[in-house]
């Protein structure tokens, strides 16, 4: 299908702007302000202003019945937006170099910044706004199956944690550091296990419509949040360092290795739990939400 004049110069308005912020990342890293990349990323600088892009379409098209409450919407953006602030910021540069801030990264990639795009429901909205021949894309069958095998609720949380715990191990972790491509792939694993974890999770709506039933939802918090807190005590309360790496690359604060990795540790701990937490709170007020409407949709029906 043939694009109108107009969007192909948005987009190659878009791609002007990705080639100049490349530029300058390439050859002026050291003068550029902490909010601009310290290596520019074309994925996640297109996947990021695409999917808003997709989103203020959508947005526009569907009618106010097929909207998320705008709360919702101001969530969805915000975590697009963390995303793209620990990826293409000053704060991957810090986390290649410092251990407890690259904890914090992928705390927004694995937790905060992806319960918070879950949290916005923006399925809908961004199928009415993406172009019309990647819906049968995403509609194909290897793609549903897949899903569906990734989303089952035996394997959603083994790998929200098995992943967590893969990318820590001192070899691979270390294996990592020192690998771009690597590294790029790590992170992005990361995001997008924890979009699809929490959007399994947070779903708004009842089954059906929705994959699991409230309960389910609630027992798989409960299986990832025990591995979690055991991670982060490991991390914090240990005095061997398992992370050499960090030294071999160079920290840039005053900080020995094991404080490092202590606060490292701490965030795996504490925040992680509290995002759990959060998310069964979200689960039970849901519940209470669906049920209310469930139950005034059957005295309805009866006052008929």
């Amino acid at each position: 299908m043939m694009l109108p004049a107009k969007e192909w110069m948005w987009f190659g308005a878009l791609l002007a702007v990705g080639a100049a912020v490349d530029t300058l990342c390439r050859y002026f890293p050291a003068e550029l302000p902490f909010w601009m990349p310290w290596e520019f990323s074309w994925a996640v600088f297109l996947a990021t202003v695409l999917t808003l892009a997709w989103y203020w379409r959508g947005w526009a098209l569907a009618s106010p019945d097929e909207r998320p409450a705008p709360w919702r919407a101001v969530s969805f953006v915000a975590g697009v937006l963390s995303f793209y602030v620990v990826l293409q910021t000053h704060i991957d540069y810090l986390a290649q170099h410092m251990f407890f801030v690259h904890r914090w990264a992928h705390f927004v990639l694995h937790h905060a910044g992806a319960f918070f795009i879950a949290l916005g429901a923006s399925g809908p909205v961004l199928r009415t706004g993406m172009p019309t021949f990647l819906v049968p894309v995403i509609d194909a069958r290897p793609v549903r199956r897949t899903l569906d095998f990734l989303q089952h609720p035996a394997m959603a949380p083994f790998l929200f944690v098995g992943l967590l715990y893969f990318w820590l191990i001192p070899a691979i972790h270390t294996r990592v550091m020192l690998d771009v491509n690597l590294y790029d792939f790590m992170n992005w694993t990361m995001g997008i296990n924890g979009v699809m974890f929490w959007s399994l999770v947070l779903d708004p709506r009842p089954k059906p419509p929705a994959r699991y039933s409230h309960l389910m939802r609630a027992a798989m918090i409960m299986i990832i949040e025990l591995p979690t807190m055991v991670l982060g005590a490991i991390l914090s309360l240990s005095m061997t360092d398992y992370y050499p790496v960090y030294q071999i690359c160079g920290r840039i604060l005053q900080m020995s290795a094991i404080t490092d990795m202590h606060y490292g540790g701490l965030i795996i701990w504490l925040p992680g739990t509290l995002t759990s937490f959060a998310a069964m709170i979200a689960v039970l007020w849901t519940m209470r939400i669906n049920e209310e409407k469930a139950e005034a949709a059957r005295i309805a029906l009866e006052s008929v």
